[in-house]
């Protein structure tokens, strides 16, 4: 389980930097939606990893950072994970407060699974807004990675 949840993070993180490439490249053609939802999805991860750790999180879920910062942000959260998988078994459970102050508790795998959707789901929001704003959107499909 654990070398699946490595291949799917590696994934995720190889179009997240390709995301960032794409911002970088083009600042002026970048909604502010689309701004916003890569933000997003970084903090959420940092977010979900700082959980499984029980640390504090310095982002807010919808916080704003600098364009140059975000490739570097994503970098941290991937090696966060790695290490979350090593040193962790994603069969255990955490216990958690989220924003609203409400107290959960979850299995690492589910919660793990949970950051991967969730940035699938939001990499999609972002390849509406291109095709909005005249970019090209990414084709993050899993199977055509791992082709």
């Amino acid at each position: 389980m654990k070398q699946f949840f490595k291949e799917l993070f590696e994934y995720s993180h190889h179009f997240n930097q390709k995301l960032g490439d794409v911002y970088e490249g083009n600042p002026d053609q970048i909604s502010e939606k689309a701004l916003k939802l890569y933000n997003h999805i970084l903090n959420a991860h940092q977010i979900w990893n700082n959980r499984i750790i029980a640390k504090e999180t310095p982002f807010g879920v919808w916080e704003m950072h600098p364009l140059e910062d975000l490739k570097v942000i994503d970098k941290r959260n991937f090696e966060a994970t790695l290490l979350i998988l090593e040193r962790f078994d994603p069969r255990n459970s955490i216990s958690y407060t989220n924003t609203k102050r409400q107290t959960f508790q979850n299995s690492i795998r589910d919660t793990l699974f949970h950051i991967i959707n969730h940035s699938s789901y939001h990499r999609g929001q972002i390849a509406t807004e291109f095709k909005k704003h005249g970019l090209e959107p990414l084709r993050t499909d899993y199977i055509l990675y791992k082709r």
